[in-house]
């Protein structure tokens, strides 16, 4: 995607087992009522649903586009929409969020909100340019449901049916699934942003436990390449009777769990900064780009997990079972200069 960064942030959002509305207190009442100025909002949400979501490539592979609209036509998307299996939570629905209700709401907040935010200004320490505004976000357990995910050609708005709305969509004639879906479990999460100066050195800082550690479940990979294909045929002659297959393979997993080593928690601790194009010696010009603009995500050592992961079918979802696989005690490290391993992880993302 040359020329073009697209980058795709997905947030986990929590829910709300009662409040079904947002609700906000300016500086004088949060002020009268607790004594502590700021901005305290409660967000309660009972439950999230999004259709389809795409994610559209402009340029394709190629990098080709049209000079007038700026959009090549083997523009293709990411698209996420339901599944339609009748009664399954994504028949109809991409994306379904509700509150993970496990553990008799152990995974939720006590306010039982969507989240909790405390919203602070402050000047900083020291003389300089150190103002910033500091967030702090409790958010409730998810039980997130996520339907089938595949690949389409992208649709153009403004004609046929997108004539009279801003909707783009995908050519349901040229789709592949990648993913028949997947539904993931998460604990209650903190986590501390800083807008402005950022002295905790990063904008977004997680450290939190994971009450019942995250569990992904019923993922599936599809190959569509074998798709009608021939394994043979019946009495083993090139003129035989061909078998064939009439759907696509998968590889599915019914379950994985991660935790900390010996335990049936997660402990989360990260940081979260977004760079600019950076330049080789400070010098802006397109021959010292060393660097372009990012997400990274640093993931700080907690220790050691553990991960199971249960029933792995090969071929279809209703194949035998090969069995389950447990690693334990994995540990990653990354290097911030040669020679020198660091516990835990660094992630980047960005466009090409």
């Amino acid at each position: 995607m040359k020329k073009f960064t697209k980058l795709a942030l997905v947030s986990s959002l929590a829910i709300s087992a009662n409040a079904m509305a947002m609700q906000a207190m300016d500086d004088a009442s949060l002020g009268a009522t607790t004594g502590q100025d700021g901005i305290n909002i409660g967000i309660g949400i009972s439950k999230i649903e999004i259709e389809k979501l795409f994610i559209h490539d402009n340029d394709g592979l190629n990098g080709t586009v049209d000079a007038t609209t700026g959009i090549a036509p083997t523009a293709g998307a990411i698209s996420i929409k339901g599944n339609a299996k009748a009664g399954d939570v994504n028949e109809n629905h991409g994306i379904v969020i509700k509150a993970n209700y496990d553990n008799a709401g152990a995974n939720l907040l006590t306010s039982k909100n969507l989240a909790d935010i405390q919203i602070d200004s402050d000047a900083g320490a020291g003389g300089g340019n150190t103002a910033f505004i500091n967030i702090a976000a409790q958010v409730s357990g998810l039980d997130i449901n996520i339907g089938e995910i595949g690949v389409t050609a992208s649709g153009k708005a403004g004609t046929g049916a997108n004539l009279n709305n801003i909707r783009r969509g995908g050519n349901d004639a040229n789709y592949n699934a990648i993913l028949s879906g997947l539904s993931i479990k998460t604990g209650k999460m903190n986590a501390n942003i800083q807008v402005g100066s950022a002295p905790q050195g990063a904008m977004i800082k997680l450290d939190t436990k994971m009450l019942g550690g995250l569990e992904i479940k019923n993922l599936g990979i599809l190959d569509n390449s074998t798709k009608g294909l021939s394994v043979g045929t019946v009495d083993g002659t090139a003129t035989g009777t061909s078998v064939s297959t009439t759907k696509a393979g998968e590889i599915f997993i019914e379950s994985i769990k991660f935790a900390d080593a010996n335990s049936t928690d997660l402990n989360v601790k990260a940081n979260i900064q977004v760079f600019n194009d950076a330049y080789v010696g400070g010098v802006e010009s397109a021959a010292t780009l060393g660097k372009k603009a990012h997400i990274r995500i640093v993931s700080l050592d907690t220790g050691a997990k553990d991960n199971y992961i249960k029933g792995i079918h090969l071929g279809s979802r209703t194949a035998a079972s090969i069995g389950d696989m447990e690693v334990q005690g994995l540990q990653t490290y990354y290097s911030p200069a040669v020679g020198i391993y660091n516990k835990g992880a660094i992630l980047t993302i960005s466009g090409h």
